[in-house]
């Protein structure tokens, strides 16, 4: 199948149209308008510094649902005894600043360019994409970030620099999101870290069937600050 070249025009083609690898298109821009019709249709950006923007519909796509993410008695013992503190987009900036230099096992470099920090900072201030951080006395040792439309929330990447700081961003996240009904967190790309936490391997058309449900909810927009610190809740 062809790699569609993306022009000024607000489209994409159908995401069923992409390559094996996952690649569906390439060009266009990071404005607010083209990132909320991307994830509106399951797709989302994907490159490295210095190439152009690509675009991904991968097959099979990864999902946890959050009444199944799977939280081990090591967690669950390090969440109950409250050792960090939990925020919900207190400092959106800086958590996904630190998901691009933090290094990471196996990864050479980040995907997160300076073009995407800026549009994912902008999509912040829009009301659409979320952070969850975790802090142990004050500092900020963990969290995650992605983009909520409808029931849908789209992970983009977390980072640690303490023992489980991120999945326990995660719990908090999902506990969150189950109490307002959301369907699904898409973590995109399986990867053996998430299927871990419960995630599942899904065909690509279910996915996408999935997504047009969730999208008949409602968009919780704006701050999710409201709930400022969280202790652990015991489980």
């Amino acid at each position: 199948m062809p790699v569609y070249l993306l022009n000024e025009t607000l489209s994409f083609p159908h995401p069923m149209n992409a390559e094996p690898s996952g690649i569906l298109a390439v060009g266009g821009d990071l404005s607010v308008q083209r990132l909320l019709l991307a994830y509106g249709n399951g797709i989302f950006p994907w490159f490295s510094e210095g190439d152009p923007i690509l675009w991904f519909s991968p097959d099979p796509r990864m999902v946890i649902e959050p009444d199944y993410l799977y939280v081990s008695r090591r967690l669950r013992k390090l969440i109950n005894s409250e050792k960090y503190d939990v925020r919900f987009d207190h400092d959106f900036e800086q958590v996904i600043t630190l998901c691009s230099r933090t290094e990471r096992k196996g990864q050479d470099g980040t995907w997160i360019t300076e073009d995407m920090i800026d549009a994912y900072v902008t999509l912040h201030h829009e009301g659409y994409a979320h952070s969850v951080e975790t802090y142990y006395e004050e500092r900020l040792v963990g969290g995650l970030y992605g983009v909520s439309l409808g029931a849908a929330f789209f992970g983009e990447s977390m980072f640690h620099l303490m023992n489980d700081a991120s999945k326990v961003a995660l719990y908090h996240l999902t506990e969150k999101l189950r109490s307002w009904n959301f369907d699904f967190i898409d973590s995109q790309v399986p990867n053996d870290h998430m299927r871990r936490m419960g995630g599942c391997e899904i065909d690509r058309n279910i996915f996408l069937e999935m997504l047009d449900k969730a999208l008949t909810k409602e968009t919780i927009t704006g701050s999710w600050e409201s709930e400022s610190v969280l202790k652990g809740r015991r489980l």
